[in-house]
């Protein structure tokens, strides 16, 4: 390695800034990326006492918040002039920049509120103030809704899809408008436009909720949309609440009555406001859409289109008076989750005719949405859309794992120019359209469009293995197409609904690839809603099964499990009182299933390690894991976290009692399910993960547990796991200090593996890991090829592989653990996150014998870096001695150097890769 003998100027200046806790300093203090409950400027929250988080700037390293100010006030105007503030902190000695709780006076119902702040540094500089930011509350209290739920009256009912309703009304305006709010929900989807525009991007409004406990809206800035003269309509659809939901042919599980809400309130400049709402003076029709459903597709007649109908003027002489309905206002919320929008278009890589002769367009990667399709025909022409993941063996198209579900959009052509259809009211699961009829349109007449919630990417995993790159990539993709409001389990065939389950393995990787603050915040809202009174927690949320097998192992853990996630992702100690009765009813009622030996297997019926791998080999028989075994498991898991809970939340009775359980239930399953000499009843992977990673092995015979798990792996060459065991596989094998075993597994390119499905060309992550067979054969029924479960091991790749940690004693990035492990036969791997601190990166690269390793640490935040198999004197940053430039931040631990550090980027680099490499074997 060459070493740097000599400093031109410059690079001794950088050296000089960039020094730790050095004298020098340049430093320049501001605050950005202002937040409001996770969303910028957010306008119809009904959070009482909404949070604020923003970044430090700062141009220096080791940069701190040492104290804060914020202000806020009822306009712009008032708070740049300090008049009539709502609420001033004063200046607060702290270094909190995330979840601020607002503490001012009580907000009304569609109030604004503007808010600004500014921080002290740890060098006694205060920054300027931020710019405004603000926040707008919703309607907050049932008197406020004007407006009452209006319906189709006399609508035949029918045990089929019915058309959408379409709704309209007229209304002047004569003054000068200065602003406009419009509040709206449906039971059923709704999209609602205003003066022949659609209002918003936002898609399958009012969004997924348990209908009959809550309902959302929306709130719109609808301001430059509102003229003299109006007219606002909305077309509404059956949706989840009244389609088709499930495998059992079940249909309008929440109401068998469509229904609208719509209040629109307009401000003018004089000082004085005016209502719209839905009554009984509405009109209301059908239209094109004939038929809308979730599962079966859209049926969608142009001919039967009324140009105009939400425009002023339009002659709806044959529309129908709407009809009151009865329905509940005390249950609506405002919507809290992450809209679901649309938020890219992909173009077909390819046109296919399969040998049966069907015309088919490749999009090239498995989506969640629909295509668009430009046509052009005579009137009556029928062009027939349909969807599938894939090709079968023989190339041609294959919809058998779609079940029941039709996934087929029908159009039939008005005629004359060249005409646009999208669907509105359903989604696909889909990489293959395969398109019917007499008009055959090419390529670039079709586009893919892509929607789910509309989370941010926050985190990126990249190495120098192409086939990891991809594994990745298919990660990612099966998070987007499955967060669509809820996490479900699969978007293509006849079920797609929020198993807890899968959610619950999976939060933690979700927390590392996207923001899922909001998201789970909203989902988890509705898990404790739906818990029985017993503390039962429902297979599926919203329980749209009616707690059919409710209260499973693994799965009801989801409600203490991914707001722990949530916690220690964001630092958002309010979702851990806003589920702590939730979490605290799941652990209860598991401590009333086990009796008093607390062991939870009395006659319950489990899920297990679902989908584990199977073989008709005799010798893999040892590969199925008791379900009791799992179950006290997971008892004893949730029952620890819920008392570091308990402390975190200060209440230090639960903390104790729940310990307490906990070392009851840990015991019992020492005594049930391990041997004198360290072997488990369940000889598996799934079970020796299960019992290392929740810490259920006594010490003394850990080594000897853990030689029986690695002996295991050795074994088969290959894992067993399904999805209980297998989000833990890689980390436990790392933790005993197999990353060799480890990463063989990721490694691995033959079924079973994760590599396998990438090498037949899969673009999402498959539910089974014989969803497609080496000879191409296709299970049927109950088989996905977008189902995220096992993209689980994405936990281990940032955190293990890059190194990129959260420590649980500071959550939220607010102290990063930096401890990188390279091998698997890597030259590189690059782990970034986007804290609400700010970037967050842990990346390392072998060039030659030298081992690099590079971090960048927030503003206002610290971390702790571990450099493997390292000595402080041979250790360089930045070209210039370690042990000179840290020596009293770093120390040699364990054939490690730790370096505890402030915020800044910092590379390192040291010789002897090689030996580097060989420690992870």
């Amino acid at each position: 390695m060459k070493k740097n003998v000599g400093l031109d100027f410059k690079s001794f200046l950088f050296l000089i800034i960039l020094i730790p806790f050095s004298i020098v300093s340049f430093a320049k203090t501001g605050v950005g990326k202002l937040v409001c409950e996770y969303h910028t400027n957010p306008i119809g929250i009904d959070v009482l006492k909404p949070r604020f988080s923003w970044q430090m700037i700062a141009d220096t390293q080791n940069a701190k918040q040492v104290a804060y100010e914020i202000r806020v006030a009822s306009s712009a105007e008032n708070l740049s002039k300090k008049n009539n503030l709502l609420w001033t902190s004063g200046k607060v000695e702290s270094d909190q920049s995330v979840n601020v709780a607002y503490q001012g006076t009580p907000l009304k119902s569609m109030q604004r509120a503007y808010w600004q702040v500014r921080i002290w540094d740890n060098k006694n500089k205060v920054s300027e103030w931020s710019g405004p930011a603000y926040w707008e509350m919703g309607i907050l209290e049932k008197d406020n809704w004007k407006a009452s739920w209006i319906t189709m009256k006399d609508e035949a009912k029918s045990t089929t899809s019915l058309p959408a309703q379409y709704y309209r009304k007229e209304f002047s305006t004569t003054k000068k408008v200065s602003s406009a709010r419009v509040y709206v929900t449906s039971l059923g989807l709704y999209q609602l436009f205003l003066n022949g525009k659609k209002v918003g991007d936002q898609l399958f409004t009012p969004g997924f909720t348990s209908y009959k406990k809550r309902i959302q809206y929306q709130t719109y800035n609808v301001t430059s949309m509102v003229q003299q003269k109006n007219a606002i309509g909305a077309m509404v659809g059956d949706g989840w609440y009244r389609g088709y939901l499930g495998w059992d042919g079940l249909r309008a599980y929440y109401g068998d009555q469509l229904g609208l809400l719509v209040q629109l309130r307009i401000n003018y400049t004089d000082g004085t406001s005016e209502t719209i709402v839905t009554d009984d003076n509405w009109k209301t029709s059908y239209g094109a859409i004939l038929k809308a459903d979730i599962y079966n597709g859209e049926k969608y007649d142009a001919r039967l289109e009324m140009d105009g109908w939400v425009k002023a003027n339009f002659n709806d002489a044959k529309w129908k008076p709407a009809g009151i309905l009865n329905h509940s206002k005390d249950i609506l919320v405002a919507s809290n989750g992450l809209p679901v929008k649309a938020t890219q278009e992909i173009k077909p890589i390819k046109t296919i005719k399969t040998p049966s002769g069907e015309l088919v367009f490749d999009l090239g990667q498995n989506i969640v949405g629909w295509a668009r399709i430009k046509v052009k025909g005579k009137k009556g022409d029928v062009v027939t859309l349909k969807f599938a993941e894939v090709l079968d063996k023989e190339g041609n198209f294959f919809t058998k794992n779609l079940r029941a579900a039709e996934a087929t959009d029908i159009y039939t052509l008005k005629g004359g120019a060249e005409e646009v259809f999208e669907p509105h009211f359903t989604f696909h699961g889909f990489r293959f359209i395969k398109v019917e009829g007499p008009i055959v349109p090419t390529a670039d007449q079709i586009t893919g469009i892509v929607i789910h919630s509309d989370m941010k990417q926050t985190g990126t995993f990249t190495c120098s293995d192409p086939l990891i790159n991809q594994l990745q990539k298919n990660i990612q993709w099966g998070q987007r197409d499955n967060f669509l409001d809820i996490p479900t389990d699969c978007p293509q065939r006849d079920e797609r609904v929020g198993w807890t389950g899968d959610a619950q393995v999976f939060s933690m990787t979700a927390g590392f690839n996207f923001d899922v603050a909001s998201f789970y915040t909203k989902w988890l809202k509705d898990l404790a809603l739906d818990q029985q009174p017993n503390g039962e927690v429902p297979n599926i949320i919203p329980d749209m099964w009616n707690n059919k097998l409710g209260g499973v192992t693994a799965w009801g853990d989801a409600a203490v499990i991914v707001p722990w996630t949530v916690y220690k992702t964001y630092g958002d100690k309010r979702i851990l009182e806003q589920q702590y009765a939730s979490m605290k009813g799941w652990v209860e009622y598991m401590a009333k299933n086990a009796g008093d030996d607390y062991l939870w297997n009395q006659n319950r019926w489990h899920w297990g390690d679902w989908l584990a791998f199977h073989s008709d080999k005799p010798d893999y028989a040892g590969a199925v894991t008791e379900k009791d075994l799992i179950a006290t498991a997971y008892f004893n898991y949730s029952t620890t976290l819920l008392s570091k809970i308990a402390a975190i939340l200060g209440n230090t009775a639960d903390a104790t009692k729940y310990e307490k359980l906990a070392e009851n239930v840990k015991k019992a399953f020492i005594k049930e399910y391990l041997t004198p000499n360290g072997r488990l009843v369940s000889h598996t992977q799934t079970a020796y993960a299960l019992a290392l990673s929740f810490d259920l092995i006594p010490k003394d015979l850990r080594q000897k547990s853990a030689q029986y798990f690695a002996d295991d792996v050795k074994k088969f060459g290959h894992l067993t796991t399904g999805f209980v065991g297998t989000p833990l596989l890689c980390s436990t094998l790392s933790a005993i200090g197999r990353d060799d075993l480890a990463f063989m597994l990721l490694n691995r390119k033959q079924y079973p593996s994760w590599l396998y499905p990438v090498t037949q060309g899969a673009t999402t992550i498959w539910e089974r890991w014989d969803t497609q067979k080496p000879d191409g054969t296709i299970i049927d029924g109950m088989n996905s090829f977008n189902h995220y479960a096992y993209g689980a091991i994405g936990e281990w790749l940032y955190t293990h592989v890059a190194g990129l940690s959260i420590d649980p004693q500071n959550p939220g990035y607010k102290h990063t653990l930096f401890h990188p492990h390279p091998g698997g036969g890597l030259t590189n791997a690059n782990a970034e996150f986007i804290s609400l601190y700010g970037l967050v990166q842990s990346a390392w690269e072998i060039k030659g014998n030298d081992f690099i390793y590079k971090v960048s640490i927030p503003a206002n935040t610290t971390g702790t870096v571990t450099l493997p198999k390292a000595t402080l004197n041979q250790v360089l940053l930045n070209g210039s001695a370690l042990k000179g430039v840290l020596k009293k931040n770093a120390k040699e631990v364990d054939n490690n150097v730790l370096i505890v550090l402030g915020s800044g980027t910092y590379v390192f680099s040291y010789p002897g890769a090689k030996n580097i490499i060989e420690v992870s074997k």
